[in-house]
């Protein structure tokens, strides 16, 4: 496998090595041996599984007392995954970094503690799958507005306003958000 750093030290797009012909393709998307070698040592405890519909934006989440690393990738259509640094002590508090994945590039997304996460579906269906270094926890979960302009994420939005939940439609402004040390 092939791992590159985006311009956000920690986030990490990973290229698996696919092995192709006529009947299909094989390839392995978690291997600890591997990912340990890469420097991506990491005990996954859940994985999750979402579908979404063009449009929807899920996010910005992340989980204050029990932060999660999260390593995302897209089985069904194309995304537009974003990581936004929520770490105080880092030279790149309040950067965003945005990765397109989908099933035909079969690339992941390294996102490390201390970042909230967040997708955008341009497809006209999108299946993600992510592993998960801690469980969810509802009452640690926070969300970042997904459309904060003092983060000024630049969203491929498609036309008319993302979908978005109740929940994430509530999501807290950057300078109010609780944050990492």
């Amino acid at each position: 496998m092939k791992v590159s750093p985006t311009d956000i030290p920690g986030v990490m797009v990973i290229e698996p090595v696919v092995y192709q012909d006529q009947r299909g393709f094989f390839m392995e998307t978690w291997h600890a041996d591997k990912f340990r070698e890469a420097g991506l040592d990491r005990t996954f405890v859940q994985d999750n599984h979402s579908g979404s519909a063009r449009n929807a934006l899920r996010g910005l989440h992340y989980q204050l007392g029990r932060p999660q690393v999260k390593l995302v990738r897209v089985v069904a259509g194309e995304i537009f995954d974003v990581a936004v640094d929520l770490r105080r002590s880092s030279p790149t508090f309040g950067r965003w970094t945005g990765v397109m994945l989908s099933a035909e590039n079969r690339l992941q997304l390294w996102v490390p503690e201390g970042f909230a996460h967040g997708y955008y579906v341009v497809s006209e269906w999108a299946e993600v799958i992510y592993k998960c270094t801690d469980v969810h926890v509802p009452e640690e979960e926070r969300t970042l507005r997904w459309d904060d302009p003092d983060i000024g994420i630049g969203w491929p939005l498609g036309a008319g306003p993302p979908i978005v939940s109740a929940k994430d439609a509530q999501g807290l402004a950057f300078t109010a958000a609780p944050t990492f040390p």
